[in-house]
C-alpha cells in the first residue's frame, strides 16, 4: 500500500494533488490543519494536511492463490495448500479486512473538523450550528454535501452549496406538513404548558378562520384556574364575534360540543399547567375527549430543547397531531423546529413570531422553514 501526505492551501487543491498522483481510487485516511512558520513567528499561513493511500498493484502472491484454488475440472479435487501458502491467504486476508475498515472509517465525514471540510461547503454547516441543529442532521448535512460536491469535482459556489442545503431540508421536511385551513376536523384542541402564548396562537388561528376564510367559528375554554384568561378569550371573541363557552367539567364540555356541532370549527383553549406533572395530563384527559378532535401542541422556542423533549414525551398519552412553536421572534436560534420534527415525525401547524393577532401567524411551508434555519429571517 502507498501512502502519501499532501498539503495544500484548501480541501479542492489537496484532492486535486491526490487524484492527480494517487488516481480516483485513493483513500483519504487523515486531513487537519496546520499552519506554516513564519518570519519570526510572524504572518503564519494556515494549511490543509491530508494522507492518502492507495494500493496500486494487487499481490501477485494472491492471484496465484486464486489460480490454485480453482478447480481444474468439474470434478477434480483443489491442490492442497502449504502452510506457506495457508499463512499468506490469511495476511491478505487481514490486510483487505483492515483496509475496508479504513474506507469505512473514512467514508463517514462527521470525523472531518470543520477547518478540515472544503471552504466552499462550510456556511451552511455553519448556520445549522448557529441555529443549534441537532448534531445528527448537521452530521447528514455535511454528507449529502460531500457527495454533491466529489460529484462536480469541487467546481462549485456558495449559492450552489446554498441551493443544495435548503433542497435538502424541504425534502426532509415535506412529507411532516399538511395543508392548514380547512382544518382536518371540526374541534381543534390547543395544548401546551404555561407561558407558551396558547391563548394568543388560539387567537390568530380563529382569527384567520373567520376573517379570511369566512368559517362560522366558536370557542371553548377549560382555563378555569385563571379569570384573567377566560376574559382575554372572551375579548377575542367579542372582537371576533363569535359565541365562547366555559367548561368546569367533562359535561360542560359535551354540552358545548353539542351546542356547536354545526359550526364550521370549533377552538378549545387548554389550561396552561406544569405538564412535566404527569397528573396534570390526567386530569386533562378525563376533561377532553381528545381521539374525536384535532390536537396541536404548543412549544416556545424560548425553552431549553430538553425541556420540550420532556414535555413532548409526557404528552404521549395525547394523540397529537402537530406542533404549534411560539415565541420565534424572541430567539435567534430556530434549529428545535427542525430537530422535534424529524425526531417525532410530525410537522409544524403554525409558527408564531409575535403578539399581534391576526398578523403575526407563519404557515410553514417547507420554503419557509428552510428560508429561517438558512438565514432570511421573516
Amino acid at each position: 500500500m502507498k501512502v502519501k501526505k499532501y498539503t495544500a492551501s484548501s480541501m479542492p487543491e489537496a484532492m486535486k494533488k491526490i487524484r492527480a498522483e494517487l488516481g480516483e481510487q485513493a483513500v483519504l485516511l487523515q486531513s487537519k490543519t496546520v499552519y506554516t512558520r513564519g518570519f519570526l513567528g510572524l504572518f503564519k499561513k494556515k494549511l490543509i494536511e491530508v494522507v492518502a493511500a492507495i494500493d496500486p498493484n494487487p499481490p501477485q502472491e494472491a492471484i496465484r492463490l486464486k489460480e490454485a484454488v480453482t478447480p481444474a475440472v468439474a470434478n477434480s479435487r483443489p491442490p492442497l495448500q502449504s502452510k506457506t501458502e495457508k499463512n499468506s491467504e490469511e495476511m491478505l486476508k487481514k490486510e483487505l479486512n483492515e483496509l475496508k475498515e479504513i474506507v469505512k472509517q473514512f467514508s463517514r465525514v462527521d470525523h472531518l473538523s470543520l477547518d478540515a471540510y472544503p471552504d466552499e461547503l462550510k456556511l451552511p454547516i455553519v448556520k445549522l450550528k448557529k441555529q443549534e441543529v441537532a448534531d445528527p442532521l448537521i452530521t447528514e448535512l455535511k454528507q449529502v454535501l460531500l457527495e454533491k460536491w466529489k460529484q462536480v469535482k469541487g467546481q462549485v459556489s456558495e449559492d450552489i452549496v446554498d441551493e443544495w442545503s435548503r433542497e435538502w431540508l424541504i425534502e426532509k421536511i415535506k412529507p411532516l406538513q399538511h395543508e392548514q385551513l380547512p382544518l382536518p376536523k371540526k374541534f381543534v384542541n390547543i395544548v401546551g404548558p404555561t407561558g407558551v402564548g396558547k391563548t394568543t396562537t388560539l387567537a390568530k388561528i380563529a382569527a384567520e378562520s373567520v376573517l379570511e376564510k369566512k368559517l362560522k367559528a366558536a370557542f371553548i375554554t377549560t382555563d378555569t384556574y385563571r379569570i384573567a384568561a377566560i376574559e382575554q378569550l372572551k375579548t377575542y371573541a367579542d372582537l371576533l364575534k363569535v359565541p365562547v363557552e366555559v367548561a368546569y367539567q367533562p359535561a360542560d364540555i359535551q354540552q358545548a360540543i353539542e351546542k356547536f356541532k354545526d359550526y364550521d370549527v370549533v377552538y378549545i383553549d387548554t389550561a396552561g399547567r406544569n405538564y412535566l406533572e404527569e397528573q396534570f395530563i390526567k386530569e386533562l384527559r378525563v376533561m377532553i375527549p381528545f381521539e374525536k378532535m384535532e390536537n396541536y401542541l404548543v412549544l416556545s422556542l424560548t425553552s431549553k430543547e430538553q425541556d420540550i423533549h420532556a414535555v413532548i414525551r409526557q404528552f404521549s398519552a395525547v394523540p397529537i397531531h402537530q406542533f404549534i412553536f411560539t415565541k420565534m421572534d424572541e430567539t435567534t436560534s430556530h434549529g428545535a423546529i427542525i430537530n422535534v420534527m424529524c425526531q417525532y415525525g410530525k410537522g409544524a401547524a403554525f409558527l408564531a413570531n409575535g403578539q399581534n393577532v391576526p398578523d403575526d401567524l407563519v404557515h410553514p411551508e417547507p420554503e419557509t422553514i428552510a428560508d429561517i434555519i438558512f438565514g432570511d429571517r421573516l
